[in-house]
């Protein structure tokens, strides 16, 4: 006979309805194996994900519950905006999967003036509107700044209007929007880029 216990005890039924035999979980177990299921079986994308043209994703920084979401993307490669080094466990899964890492250390900044590194926005661009390189996800800390302001510069590469581009680096910065990122992406010259992108869509 089963023991006594002041413990709430659960007989697990698998899914054909077969009782497994003398098989007995206490709520706790029952949520641990729950969440392990769940992790295998859902695809959480990161924070702030979205697709922004055929091939090109953008995001904040996908933590490990976001690396089976990210399998399926199938990507060839990912552009970092942050100076922090990658997570060994999440460069483990980029080695793992073939995904090589452009990283372009912007630093962060509070201030509302935060300036952009031209150079690093004009190189990440250049790795951006390679399709040898997609699918590519590009990603900062939480996809809003940093990101915003690649993929405006990207939106004036697709002859969008400052309006459309403004209106969309708001969608994902929301109530911390930087009016120096809109500037950022008004001044910042693409004629170095234009034709030869054009030509290949």
């Amino acid at each position: 006979m089963r023991a006594e216990s002041t413990t709430p005890m659960f007989r697990v039924v698998e899914a054909d309805g077969e009782s497994s035999s003398e098989k007995w979980k206490t709520p706790n177990d029952l949520i641990v194996e729950w969440k392990e299921r769940r992790s295998d079986e859902m695809h959480i994308p990161p924070i702030n994900f979205a697709v922004v043209d055929d091939g090109i994703f953008r995001s904040g920084f996908p933590d490990t519950n976001s690396l089976s979401f990210l399998k399926t993307l199938k990507l060839r490669s990912i552009i970092y905006l942050c100076p922090e080094p990658y997570p060994e466990e999440t460069f483990e899964f980029l080695t793992a999967n073939s995904i090589q890492l452009h990283h372009f250390g912007i630093q962060k900044s509070k201030k509302p003036c935060m300036e952009i590194q031209e150079e690093s926005i004009r190189r990440a661009l250049n790795v951006l509107i390679d399709k040898e390189k997609h699918p590519v996800l590009i990603h900062c800390k939480h996809g809003k700044h940093r990101t915003g302001c690649l993929v405006g510069c990207f939106r004036k590469l697709q002859n969008w209007c400052m309006s459309t581009i403004c209106e969309e680096y708001k969608q994902f910065a929301g109530n911390k929007s930087r009016i120096a990122d809109q500037n950022f992406v008004e001044t910042f010259d693409v004629s170095d880029f234009s034709s030869s992108f054009l030509d290949k869509k």
